[in-house]
């Protein structure tokens, strides 16, 4: 291990960032709207306009629309821009897809939420000229697979490379070498750490430090004094972009799932079982790769009018063989289409709540 000004060399870490992610898939789903503004809200349901914005595409924040304005207001800003309602569905199945192709280009993930990840590329390449040319093979995948961008970035931590992801988006890739650490951080506000929000901000401008590079030169012990004694010592080194913390696989939460799209609309059952089969193959791959069993298990279909339908079963104990996915997710689907005679687009499945280890069949008990 060789240490630079507090920052370990031997690390390469990637931070994979989604670009205006609930918005861009909506364009994926809906390629006419695309172009045009674009705001996906949160409706609180007490009239037609209540509610907050989630997110926008770029070309509504030319209107001033940003994240957290109420729809009333956003919709003074851009009349005629289109706002459609978060679908949580949607964005954590081409989730799934991201996350599952980032796990086969780096041994580690951790996914930070649903549109980022850290990778630890550390073992998967051998200098910071390998990682940016891993990186455009993985922004190009993203795209050629999922029809999305994304913006990248590569640094010796999970902070730097964090930061970097942010620094030419969209559709972005920054490299901060080890050595270009503190160059890099210095012109930069102070909330561009991620965890010195807002007040914390605030209060260190009207202590004298606009930036990073200012706020690295305050003394420990004066950071301590005014924010206590564990987020004193995190801005002193963060300032220095400095951080020790691993990337680690939460293996307790996510899930892992795959859609794919119907050669041809239809209900007809013998088709869309024939798919559910090919998808259980898959999913039972990756939990294989991942070691992980799972206890719930859901049947996704995507109708024609683009609607997204789940049915979803939990286990009453952890499975992870293919026979008890195969099984589960057929039943669920036939349950499905008996309920709801509809032409589907797309169909999936979702398995989640992992555990490590092995499983136990439960086609007896489901």
């Amino acid at each position: 291990m060789v240490i630079l000004n507090g920052i370990n060399l031997s690390r390469i870490i990637l931070h994979i960032d989604m670009d205006y992610f609930f918005a861009q898939c909506e364009e994926r789903e809906h390629p006419e709207i695309k172009g045009r503004p674009v705001v996906v809200c949160v409706y609180s349901g007490r009239s037609e306009d209540s509610g907050a914005v989630s997110t926008s595409n770029y070309e509504a924040r030319k209107f001033g629309i940003r994240a957290g304005i109420p729809i009333s207001r956003a919709k003074k800003l851009a009349p005629d821009a289109v706002f459609l309602p978060v679908n949580m569905e949607l964005y954590r199945s081409i989730s799934d897809e991201v996350m599952e192709i980032l796990r086969e280009h780096s041994d580690r993930i951790e996914q930070e939420s649903v549109d980022e990840a850290y990778c630890d590329m550390t073992g998967k390449v051998h200098d910071f000229d390998e990682a940016k040319e891993l990186a455009i093979r993985i922004k190009q995948e993203i795209k050629n697979k999922v029809g999305l961008t994304c913006s990248a970035g590569i640094g010796p931590n999970k902070l730097v490379a964090k930061i970097a992801s942010d620094f030419q988006k969209p559709d972005g890739l920054t490299v901060v070498m080890p050595d270009e650490v503190l160059q890099f951080l210095a012109p930069l506000k102070i909330t561009d750490l991620s965890g010195a929000g807002k007040k914390t901000g605030e209060r260190l401008n009207e202590l004298g430090a606009m930036t990073i590079g200012e706020l690295s030169k305050m003394s420990a012990e004066d950071l301590v004094r005014e924010f206590g004694q564990a987020k004193g010592i995190w801005l002193k080194q963060a300032s220095q972009g400095i951080d020790a913390s691993p990337v680690v696989e939460r293996t307790g939460t996510g899930q892992i799932g795959r859609i794919i799209t119907l050669k041809e609309n239809t209900n007809q059952p013998g088709i869309i079982l024939d798919a559910v089969s090919e998808l259980s193959e898959n999913v039972h791959g990756k939990l294989k790769d991942r070691e992980l069993s799972f206890r719930s298990i859901a049947f996704i279909a995507i109708s024609t009018d683009l609607k997204i339908h789940t049915k979803s079963h939990l286990l009453a104990t952890p499975a992870n063989d293919l026979d008890t996915i195969r099984t589960a997710a057929r039943r669920l689907a036939r349950a499905f289409l008996e309920e709801n005679p509809v032409m589907l687009r797309r169909v999936g499945i979702r398995v989640a709540d992992f555990v490590e280890g092995k499983g136990q069949k439960t086609l007896g008990e489901f």
